[in-house]
């Protein structure tokens, strides 16, 4: 074949192609609806959030945090709903509100627990007895309030910690 030929060939077939595809100009199955309307309306990310807040049953307002209990001498205490620094000298026990969530970011920390129960550490999957010590940078989570952490014993340096929840230095 001369290469005219192949030049006239592969323009017709280029040109059939395009002549084909207009006239078969169909809508792709799926996008039969138009963005917007009220078969596939568009939303905004507060008005989902709403509508979140509503079927779990938080009714779309926010609600204040409780105060954790103050069973003891003294300390301060804290039930803000954002993520605190808070630094522990020896001594002193950091004791959490029932659900709070601690993350030791420098010093040496052990379990402090009332009773025989330690708590989760979340970053390891598990529990960490009354005495135990905790690793640096590792989530801890306190199911119930009495528990906490506290310098271990012998070391001189704070502890720095970031709480999520209530607390309470005893």
């Amino acid at each position: 074949m001369k290469t005219g030929w192949k030049i006239a060939t592969a323009v017709v077939l280029v040109g059939g192609s395009v002549w084909a595809g207009s006239l078969l100009s169909m809508q792709a199955e799926g996008a039969g609806t138009t963005p917007g309307t009220a078969d596939d309306p568009v939303v905004t990310k507060s008005y989902v959030d709403q509508a979140i807040q509503q079927a779990i049953g938080g009714g779309g307002s926010s609600t204040a945090p409780s105060t954790p209990s103050t069973g003891g001498s003294g300390g301060s205490s804290s039930s803000e709903a954002g993520i605190q620094i808070v630094d522990v000298k020896p001594g002193k026990i950091l004791v959490a509100a029932a659900g709070a969530e601690f993350i030791v970011r420098s010093g040496k920390a052990v379990i402090y627990s009332a009773d025989s129960n330690g708590v989760a550490d979340l970053t390891d999957g598990k529990d960490i007895p009354n005495g135990g010590a905790v690793a640096n940078n590792h989530l801890l989570s306190f199911p119930r309030e009495g528990r906490g952490i506290q310098v271990q014993d012998g070391d001189t340096h704070n502890l720095t910690v970031m709480v999520r929840g209530g607390y309470q230095i005893k």
